[in-house]
């Protein structure tokens, strides 16, 4: 996938970051691309960009705008079709991540003909995906999984591959998401694959390898979400993990927007994880725990930490505060 940079990162009518993770994951991981932002008049979240209209942006020379927060369902609002033809009209590709393709938007893809620019939809996954084999594959792998979703994984697998080849170990990031696929510029984003398909996607992410090679694969969903468990189960059959990495926010109690829905302890987190995972790696452990501390203080998130590692016996860490040294000498152990 090739998308034309930088980007304007658009923000809709968001007031929760949590909404916004396309939009935080491209400004975090590849802040060089990110040229300056836009949202609505409802809007409160702020990434710290410059704020600029499509022709503003344009003439600094940006290449698309990107659809940086995920509404419920994956919907484009129609609130937003006016502020898409002006970027259009401006010259700019639009790339979205969105269930909605952006051609179901009236006109968006006449007024893109007419401009010479191109509408990218992220979440199209293959054609042509076959079935799981449940065939063990060479090389090394690792899954981040979670208790809940938007909570640390894709930013967990970003750190780890970072590490690794820090560490002089070929890895690869394998995205799975579309702010991932966004950041990588290939992957399949696992959740707008047929649900018969899903492990077999899972295993074209990561194919046969070298034998000291690690895929760091980003998990998707989580298995104990009442929407979203199946998404999960499929991807973690498909990896075939030799290591998983559980990922927690340290102050989240229930699932978010399932109130009546609590998070298991990391204790039983992991057991369920390793059992499910076993079905196609009999040898597939968890490794580390990633926790987001971002809502905590130094002091709260180290004392975090130290629970969850003598929790599970295993090093904890949070991908954006801690070093990593604990969590790479576990994979290679």
């Amino acid at each position: 996938m090739t998308l034309r940079k930088p980007y304007l990162l658009f923000l809709g009518e968001e007031t929760l970051p949590v909404k916004a993770k396309t939009a935080y994951g491209l400004r975090d991981w590849v802040p060089e691309a990110c040229l300056g932002q836009i949202r609505m008049p409802e809007g409160t979240v702020d990434l710290g960009l410059p704020a600029m209209t499509p022709a503003q942006a344009a003439a600094a020379g940006a290449g698309s705008l990107v659809i940086g927060v995920t509404p419920r369902g994956g919907h484009i609002h129609p609130g937003w079709h006016r502020l898409l033809l002006d970027a259009v009209d401006a010259g700019l590709d639009i790339v979205s991540g969105l269930h909605t393709p952006l051609h179901a938007v009236p006109g968006l893809a006449q007024a893109a003909a007419r401009a010479g620019v191109a509408l990218v939809d992220v979440r199209r996954p293959p054609d042509d995906l076959p079935r799981a084999t449940g065939i063990k594959r060479s090389g090394k792998r690792a899954l981040t999984v979670g208790t809940d979703c938007a909570l640390g994984k894709k930013y967990t697998a970003l750190a780890v591959t970072r590490a690794l080849q820090a560490a002089g170990v070929a890895a690869d990031f394998r995205a799975t998401g579309q702010t991932g696929l966004m950041i990588a510029g290939q992957g399949i984003a696992i959740d707008a694959v047929v649900a018969d398909f899903i492990a077999g996607a899972a295993e074209c992410l990561s194919p046969d390898n070298a034998a000291d090679h690690w895929d760091v694969i980003e998990g998707q969903g989580a298995l104990f979400h009442p929407a979203f468990a199946g998404v999960t189960l499929g991807l973690l059959h498909g990896s075939q993990p030799d290591a998983l990495i559980l990922c927690h926010d340290a102050t989240r109690t229930h699932v978010m927007s399932w109130p009546d829905y609590p998070l298991p302890s990391l204790t039983d987190a992991a057991r369920l994880y390793e059992q499910t995972a076993r079905l196609t790696n009999p040898a597939a452990r968890v490794v580390a725990v990633s926790l987001n501390t971002s809502s905590l203080d130094e002091h709260a998130a180290a004392r975090a930490l130290q629970t969850a590692s003598a929790e599970l016996g295993v090093p904890a860490f949070d991908p954006l505060r801690s070093r990593l040294d604990g969590v790479v000498a576990a994979l290679l152990a």
